[in-house]
């Protein structure tokens, strides 16, 4: 499967799926004006990659400083396309960065870590 890459905007993240590499990578803002349908691909090449592996260890760094409640709601489809694909077999590491100062985003992760038990969630505060 090629990997799958969208350049970050003002108002979207950077999205670096290397799935030659089993790593996924989302950092920046995300406030798209359609969020669903910037998230619709996203979503799609996600959960065909993951439909196809069986016992992998895959890594997922979520460095997202900012988004809303619509860019919330596509967060929620692709933890659960991870969650999903941890509970047939494979490992999924994610990497939540967040501002240390910023309880908004600390605090969405440990919603996403209580949600998703299946995922590794590993909590990464980053000093600026």
């Amino acid at each position: 499967m090629d990997n799958f890459y969208i350049e970050a905007t003002a108002t979207s993240p950077e999205i670096d799926f290397r799935f030659d590499q089993h790593l996924l990578s989302m950092k920046g803002e995300s406030y798209p004006e359609n969020a669903a349908a910037f998230y619709a691909p996203i979503v799609q090449q996600l959960r065909s990659y993951l439909a196809s592996k069986e016992g992998a260890t895959i890594t997922a760094n979520i460095a997202l400083a900012y988004f809303n409640s619509s860019s919330t709601k596509m967060l929620f489809s692709i933890f659960d396309a991870l969650d999903q694909a941890a509970e047939a077999g494979n490992q999924i590491i994610v990497n939540w960065y967040h501002e240390e100062e910023d309880e908004t985003i600390f605090e969405f992760g440990e919603e996403l870590k209580a949600d998703f038990t299946s995922i590794i969630f590993n909590d990464h505060p980053v000093t600026t």
